[in-house]
């Protein structure tokens, strides 16, 4: 048997309303990648919390080395050998990538004065680690998801940590990415340091795990050798048995509701294109799903469909007539709407209780002349979070007190008060369960049968075959295919996502 570095015992974790974790065991083994799965709101991530000093537990008992070990901060925890990388980015968008890798251990030249030439040489051995070529002077905020995913697990690296929790660490990488990180995982392991892995990528769990941990409704229900189980296993448990079967059936469609024509939009950085030349159209109550790896547009066009973009050409056609508002309010107003890719900066408010951040886009339904008509408001975020089937106590909990999955359906929430016509769904299965995934199908074939037209984008090559009517392909922002969903295959989305390598002549 391989040697138990960490082990968490009997652990429970009690917040107002709800029982995170019920006396749940968790062994960790030396030198391995052990890995912790479990729908969303089974306890993975507080356990996470516990294990990195980030939560306290309401009772248990925490074991490294074979001893008890005592913690209330992450620092303390750090000093114990624990870090951790964060699923949802913890970093400063307005310092530079050395800046925030020795934030609160800022190397020193003297007692008052820090050596920025010395974080930014010792940065720059990390970044080259994970192939990451980027001056460690560079803004945070001038960096792509991925880059600023692989600069968070730069800054666990060098906190030297002989065990690392990595929680969801590759939702936002692109596969070259991906590849990077397994192959840094691998060093680590020879190196006999101890890797805690959450991971909802099933395959990606089966190729990098040695051992498998499954909780559900915040207990232990299974803990295996990767080697002696297969992912039918890992659903069952994870499940309770619970089969959750293929749901794409064909429907009928209206209309043609939104029509694009030849839309680009050039790089931030002036060079190329992040969209060039995209024409389609969506017919009302057809899903169209839009693939691509990251970086391929896929985000780009739909924050011009939405108005957040506004340097961009070509013509946007709703419902026969040109789109011609500016503002992200005026695209809501016409009928369009955004469930956006970063849930946490950019979908949630997370100082704001739930029956907030569920109304926030739509405020203006629920006044009359300059007073807020409360009960109205509280009976329409009741009865659509009912509809979504979130799972909460009350409206009135804190958003930060739900999972990811229940956070995303009130974001969809959200969108569905302002009435749209157009649904923009940009990676909503991010960092969410199996189960949770497909209620957000569920969802958008619910929403689809009412009329609503949706796009949906993943780069999962599994979810689009889960629902869309149609599906195209982006790659290097441009539509380079595009298959009805008899036609799809995995092959197709392959042939036609693959970068091709070019001189840059052609994306001027």
């Amino acid at each position: 048997m391989d040697e138990i570095v960490l082990e968490a015992r009997q652990i429970t974790k009690i917040y107002p309303g709800t029982t995170a974790l019920d006396k749940a065991d968790f062994k960790v083994r030396k030198g391995k990648v052990n890995v912790l799965i479990g729908e969303n709101g089974a306890g993975k991530s507080t356990m996470m919390k516990i294990v990195a000093g980030v939560e306290s537990m309401t009772s248990g008992t925490i074991y490294i080395n074979e001893k008890e070990a005592e913690y209330a901060t992450p620092n303390e925890a750090v000093q114990q050998g624990v870090g951790i990388i964060y699923q949802e980015l913890n970093l400063f968008p307005n310092l530079s990538i050395a800046e925030n890798m020795f934030m609160t251990r800022e190397l020193k030249s003297g007692r008052f004065s820090i050596d920025h030439k010395k974080q930014n040489e010792t940065a720059v051995q990390y970044l080259q680690k994970l192939n990451l070529d980027v001056s460690p002077e560079t803004l945070v905020v001038d960096l792509r998801v991925g880059q600023q995913q692989l600069v968070e697990i730069a800054k666990v690296l060098s906190q030297n940590a002989q065990i690392i929790i990595m929680d969801e660490p590759t939702s936002a990488l692109t596969e070259a990415e991906v590849g990077t990180l397994f192959k840094v995982i691998d060093e680590l392991r020879k190196q006999g340091t101890t890797i805690i892995y959450i991971s909802h990528r099933l395959e990606e769990v089966m190729h990098i795990g040695d051992y498998v941990t499954i909780l559900r409704d915040g207990k232990l229900i299974a803990e295996n050798p990767i080697p002696e189980i297969d992912i039918p296993w890992i659903i069952d448990k994870m499940t309770g048995g619970h089969k959750i079967e293929n749901i794409y059936e064909r429907r009928p469609m209206g209309e043609e509701i939104l029509r694009v024509n030849n839309l680009s939009l050039p790089q931030k950085n002036g060079h190329g294109f992040a969209v060039k030349d995209v024409s389609f159209s969506l017919r009302a109550g057809e899903i169209l799903g839009l693939y691509g790896l990251l970086g391929a547009g896929r985000t780009e066009l739909l924050e011009c469909l939405i108005g957040e973009q506004k340097n961009y050409t070509g013509t946007i056609e709703l419902e026969g007539k040109t789109v011609k508002s500016t503002t992200i309010n005026g695209r809501i107003k016409d009928g369009f709407a955004l469930i956006p890719e970063d849930r946490k900066t950019l979908g949630i408010f997370g100082n704001m209780i739930i029956l907030e951040n569920m109304v926030m886009s739509a405020l203006s339904r629920f006044f009359k002349r300059f007073f807020l008509r409360e009960k109205m408001e509280q009976e329409a975020a009741a009865g659509v979070s009912k509809d979504l089937n979130v799972k909460a106590a009350s409206i009135m909990d804190s958003i930060n007190s739900l999972s990811g999955g229940n956070q995303q359906k009130i974001i969809i929430g959200r969108s569905l008060l302002t009435n749209p016509k157009i649904l923009l769904m940009d990676d909503p299965t991010r960092g969410i369960d199996i189960s949770a995934k497909y209620d957000v199908y569920e969802i958008c074939k619910r929403l689809a049968e009412k009329g609503i037209g949706i796009i949906f984008v993943s780069s999962e090559m599994q979810e689009m075959h889960a629902i869309p009517d149609r599906v195209f392909v982006l790659s290097q922002g441009q539509i380079k295919g595009e298959f009805l969903h008899e036609d799809l295959t995995e092959e197709k989305l392959v042939a036609a996502s693959a970068i091709t390598i070019t001189t840059g002549a052609e994306n001027e």
